[in-house]
């Protein structure tokens, strides 16, 4: 077994079976939204995946530790196995080591672990969901739909969008997967997997996840999609705006071209990602006018053209930290 980093301290426990007992651990990063965590904590605690499980809670806030005393509260008044730990190193990569890191130390016998975020609520039968379609495919990673809730209902059109829009439609095997915000992990891969698991150079403007899984590839763990595995994620206004869609849009080329240079280093490879990068800034003006009939959403119609060029942006060193800042994220 290997213990957890040292730059992570358990805040709060509560036990209700034998740790050597729980099979599964859902683990739930959180940063400056205690009230938003409570909504979600109530959803995972009235999943029924058949067997014991656990909440790993990881505050990532070492300042505030405002989702700490609120998953500490929580866990009081409920019979549930609970973890609280505190990840002292700010970022997204560091949060998701800890509470992985933490629930292979403390939970000796889980088989996997399932992934939701702080701005998120569990469909009823999520996790059993995500168990199911495992055992059904033997896939070594599941995945599921994060679907958008927007706070300003008038902009329910937005979930056309492609930022906002599931990646795939139906459960079964699937090549990869891309998001980490609703995933189950099996133990084979966390076994296999170099620490850390997420690399922390994607702290700040995420794919650390994408990179993560494209490692897994490499290894030959086989991924599928649990299309009944949904969870809400909560959408505030903001990231309803032009500005935050174009943004988010821009940092999802940088990071596609940054993990081909990853997977292919050397001269060679990156000549291959500029000449992808020039050919889908080439390409985007007719994908767009497709998009856009697609969706009738006009705002779609530019989400190729920031693709590519997020892409040739990030040959030149520009990144946006989207993370870096989580109040205007």
């Amino acid at each position: 077994m290997t213990p957890p980093a040292p730059d992570v301290t358990v805040f709060y426990q509560t036990r209700v079976d034998a740790a050597e007992s729980v099979e599964f651990v859902v683990t739930l990063p959180t940063f400056r939204r205690p009230e938003h965590l409570l909504k979600t904590l109530k959803t995972v605690i009235s999943q029924e995946p058949g067997s014991p499980f656990a909440i790993v809670v990881m505050e990532n806030d070492a300042d505030g530790l405002d989702g700490a005393e609120a998953a500490k509260t929580f866990f009081a008044g409920h019979r549930i196995n609970g973890l609280v730990v505190v990840a002292h190193q700010r970022g997204n990569c560091h949060a998701y080591n800890a509470g992985w890191s933490m629930a292979l130390a403390t939970y000796p016998n889980l088989n996997a672990i399932a992934v939701i975020d702080d701005d998120e609520i569990a469909a009823p039968d999520w996790l059993d969901s995500l168990i199911s379609v495992h055992r059904q495919t033997r896939a070594d990673l599941v995945g599921g739909p994060q679907l958008p809730d927007f706070e300003d209902q008038g902009r329910n059109d937005q979930k056309r969008h492609p930022v906002f829009m599931p990646h795939y439609d139906t459960t079964g095997p699937v090549p990869i997967l891309y998001s980490s915000g609703n995933v189950l992990v099996t133990r084979p891969v966390l076994d296999a997997m170099p620490r850390p698991f997420l690399d922390p150079v994607f702290n700040f403007i995420g794919g650390g996840d994408s990179d993560f899984y494209r490692r897994c590839k490499e290894k030959d763990f086989t991924f599928a999609w649990a299309a009944e595995a949904w969870v809400a994620e909560t959408i505030p206004a903001r990231r309803t705006e032009m500005s935050w869609i174009k943004a988010r849009s821009l940092r999802n080329g940088a990071i596609s071209a940054l993990l081909e240079h990853r997977a292919a280093p050397g001269l060679a490879g990156r000549v291959k990602a500029i000449a992808k990068s020039l050919a889908l800034l080439a390409a985007s003006p007719f994908r767009g006018v497709s998009l856009w009939r697609s969706t009738k959403l006009p705002s779609a119609g530019l989400y190729h053209f920031y693709v590519a060029w997020g892409r040739l942006m990030m040959e030149f060193g520009l990144v946006n930290e989207q993370y870096r800042n989580p109040e205007k994220n």
